[in-house]
């Protein structure tokens, strides 16, 4: 029955990999439950400020950075799977101890365990994902994996929300001690997950050298960069810039929100499914067009009133969320195919830095131009992504796999 339901959706045949899928799901869920109380959870269960929260949060996700490219290193020398196992691991144990954490240096070292973790998962979850898929079919799977974790994000978000209404440490810890559950299920879920083969016992002479000379794989790198710099706009910007410059009510914010987890999980296998044919840098120019065509319409809003203003802000979420939905799993496949096998782990490394250093620069960039106008930031990403879109073009002539059509099959199936 599920498996005709994420057909009729454009999603993959799960076939074996059930397990992995629900690990990804329980995995999204707990994370969800989560981010949104992270900093309510320490100024409700320590004695620590507002600020001091805040800067143990920053010094431990500036520690944790250099962590990507080490990892990346050690997926090539390991597998994949161990290192998916290992940050497992690490967040699971910090999530367990932060119910007992209650200084700023106890936070500072949790929360780096929880960084590396966190970057362990997602350095080597790429390369799980292009091992059980096959080429020509990778947008289909990093679009459903894509979309089946905003939804787990949005229920997360529903029950934190609810924590969040009973305000008491009791209602905060059991949000923690739910998410340090989650990573021990999905441990025991990604245990079936097939080992992906080491591709050497010893460090390969001058491997990261291989990599950082690859020329189009750092175009591609600058066009995530611009992807994932437009990423950061629903969960940062669009809060801000509707509730404190346009004094829109809540309600706004959780719309928007609403509406992208439903595109998302509704139409992402839909969007997947009608790219077959189209050439995927062609792909990637058109989803920086829609998102800077996003930033024209949030733009506008200032200039209307409240009830206006409103219903801007959510048509901009709509035309954002196309602008989603069509470069990320473009993205993530191409990030996947053209690094060379035995390299992977450190050519997604690298993609994932584009994500860690956006993450970084997005809240205190954002908040100061926010503070300053009510123009500058849609500007700003404007210009990325119009930058994207000339880095796609150029893509297209210099990296063959960007120029490839969108399948949807596998190769294997194509050559019958």
């Amino acid at each position: 029955m599920f498996d005709r339901i994420t057909e009729k959706l454009g999603f993959p045949s799960l076939d074996q990999h059930r397990r992995f899928v629900g690990a990804i799901a329980i995995d999204a869920i707990g994370s969800g439950v989560f981010l949104p109380v992270s900093m309510l959870y320490f100024l409700a269960t320590t004695d620590l400020t507002l600020v001091q929260v805040g800067a143990a949060i920053s010094i431990a996700s500036a520690i944790a950075i250099p962590a990507g490219p080490m990892l990346g290193g050690l997926v090539d020398r390991l597998g994949a799977k161990q290192i998916l196992l290992a940050g497992n691991l690490m967040q699971f144990a910090g999530f367990l101890a932060y119910l007992v954490t209650d200084s700023f240096a106890g936070l500072v070292l949790w929360t780096v365990v929880v960084s590396v973790g966190r970057t362990a998962f997602w350095g080597s979850y790429g390369n799980i994902v292009a091992a059980i898929s096959q080429p020509g079919e990778r947008e289909k799977w990093f679009g459903f994996l894509g979309a089946m974790r905003n939804v787990g994000f949005a229920v997360g978000g529903l029950v934190s929300g609810l924590a969040i209404t009973i305000g008491t440490p009791a209602a905060y810890y059991s949000v923690v001690g739910a998410n340090a559950a989650s990573y021990a299920v999905a441990f025991l879920l990604l245990l079936a997950v097939p080992a992906t083969r080491p591709t050497e016992h010893r460090s390969q002479a001058g491997a990261w050298g291989i990599v950082l000379r690859d020329r189009p794989y750092w175009l591609l790198w600058l066009g995530q960069f611009a992807y994932s710099s437009a990423m950061m706009v629903l969960n940062i910007a669009i809060p801000v810039y509707a509730v404190t410059v346009l004094d829109l009510p809540g309600w706004v914010v959780g719309a928007a929100f609403t509406l992208n987890t439903v595109m998302c999980g509704l139409g992402q296998g839909l969007v997947v499914r009608g790219l077959t044919g189209y050439r995927r840098w062609r792909v990637l120019v058109l989803a920086n067009v829609v998102f800077v065509a996003s930033f024209v319409v949030l733009l506008g809003a200032s200039a209307f009133s409240v009830g206006l203003a409103a219903v801007l802000v959510l048509v901009g979420t709509v035309v954002y969320t196309v602008g989603e939905m069509l470069g990320g799993p473009v993205l993530s496949a191409l990030g996947a195919e053209a690094a060379p096998d035995h390299l992977r782990g450190r050519y997604l490394s690298l993609m994932q830095l584009a994500w860690t250093i956006t993450g970084a620069i997005a809240p205190v960039a954002f908040a100061w131009m926010l503070a300053h106008d009510s123009w500058s930031i849609w500007v700003a990403l404007g210009v990325i992504n119009l930058a994207g879109v000339l880095l796609a073009v150029r893509l297209g002539r210099v990296m063959p796999l960007a120029a490839q059509r969108v399948t949807n099959k596998a190769a294997e199936d194509l050559a019958v």
